[in-house]
């Protein structure tokens, strides 16, 4: 009760000699003791926690630079965050696996063991009439960020018919996008039923493919050099103002961004206008590059899923198999999209789904009992002597080191 529930407020400031708070610490010692503890505790860290994916580099051991620990993996993780790393000259760079990469790998595998011949993605063009059609349709179960329920309904509206399209559709499913009607807007213009509108004719270029929106942090840096002559460097010190909302650094670009319009011909409520804008879309603003790299692995899976579906679609159920959710999903898009799904068979099942003609055969790795073991002892047995003939024969031939009566029960069952 002593202390006032007040967001910010520090406790030195509320022991400050004459109040209620400091007269009970003189009477109590041990309200004292708390106090002082209590002082001693704040604004200290409640926590450590790793970047899952943040790796910092240095030309010189990290250790003679800042003060370094073990994670609980046993990897070498420095004390200090991004920002005093940032001071201090090092570099932190965020290296991210994506599961869909080798899902695509493993798709082109299995496409050249059964058309004969091995497809190269990168000489792939990103105009493929049967891509755009399968995301037209909203059929994008498997593909890479455009799964869910909500992305399936605005790829739906939106009908997407160029590459840019997708990397706008990737930055603008996030809340602030869709929760300001900024999503509304772009299909709304795409499809014709609002005008396009530019604030300058000198900014057409920037925004004619995101329709006259500002989607992307670099549409805001291109605009500001433009309009007010911004260097690269100034550029990119107001997107990061903007996208801290840090209120006195954007009172001094506001100034700067309409002295540099004024000098450029560009009217005070034009400029006042275009500030206005990107101040508004800053929050909402995603980084171009990143959504592009995405969009280039949306594409590719979209494509691979429209004109290679069998060999996709088992590559696609292969990278789940650990995921009891996730296959029966995959299998039933199959079964959607006509595919056949087989069921494991000793004699023709590999470890994970392979292609059987114009069917899926299901991977022995999605059997339940069936361990990594087993399954390379049952191939090898299987690509040494030919198919197994009985019950008797497969037990005789794949050995009983690795096989056991809980994996031939696990088998049967399947």
């Amino acid at each position: 009760k002593m202390i006032p529930k007040e967001v910010g407020l520090k406790l030195k400031d509320v022991v400050k000699e004459g109040s209620e708070l400091y007269n009970a610490c003189e009477e109590n010692p041990n309200t004292k003791q708390i106090v002082e503890l209590a002082l001693k505790l704040e604004g200290l860290a409640r926590h450590s926690s790793v970047h899952a994916a943040g790796v910092v580099i240095s030309k010189d051991p990290l250790d003679s630079l800042v003060p370094v620990e073990k994670s609980k993996e046993g990897s070498l993780i420095a004390q200090y965050q991004m920002t005093e790393l940032e001071s201090l000259g090092l570099l932190k760079m965020d290296f991210l696996g994506l599961r869909n990469l080798t899902m695509i790998s493993s798709a082109l595998d299995i496409i050249e063991l059964n058309r004969g011949f091995r497809l190269d993605l990168d000489q792939v063009t990103f105009d493929d009439p049967k891509t755009y059609e399968l995301l037209s349709s909203g059929n994008t179960v498997g593909v890479f960020q455009l799964e869910s329920s909500g992305m399936q309904n605005l790829v739906i509206r939106l009908e997407p018919n160029v590459f840019e399209e997708i990397i706008a559709l990737i930055a603008l499913y996030r809340p602030g996008p869709l929760g300001s009607g900024m999503v509304d807007d772009f299909v709304d213009i795409k499809h014709g039923r609002k005008p396009i509108e530019f604030a300058h004719p000198s900014i057409e270029a920037v925004l004619r493919d995101t329709y006259g929106l500002v989607v992307y942090q670099e549409q805001i840096m291109q605009i500001s050099q433009i309009i007010a002559s911004y260097t690269l460097g100034q550029a990119d010190l107001l997107r990061r103002a903007m996208g801290k909302k840090d209120l006195e650094k954007m009172v001094k670009q506001r100034a700067t961004f309409l002295e540099g319009a004024a000098k450029n011909g560009v009217s005070s409520e034009i400029a006042t206008k275009l500030f206005d804008v990107m101040e508004k879309f800053a929050e909402y603003g995603f980084n171009k590059s990143h959504s592009a790299a995405y969009a280039v692995i949306t594409y590719r899976t979209a494509y691979l899923k429209a004109n290679y579906p069998i060999e996709y679609m088992a590559a696609l159920i292969s990278s789940v198999m650990n995921n009891p959710d996730k296959v029966p999903m995959y299998t039933s898009e199959s079964k959607r999209m006509g595919i056949k799904i087989l069921q494991p068979d000793v004699n023709s099942s590999e470890n994970g789904f392979s292609v059987d003609e114009t069917s899926i055969r299901f991977g022995l790795k999605a059997v339940k009992g069936v361990g990594e073991n087993v399954i390379a002892a049952i191939v090898e047995a299987r690509h040494a002597d030919g198919k197994f003939k009985s019950l008797y024969d497969f037990c005789k031939r794949v050995s009983f080191n690795v096989l056991n009566k809980k994996a031939i029960e696990s088998l049967i069952k399947a």
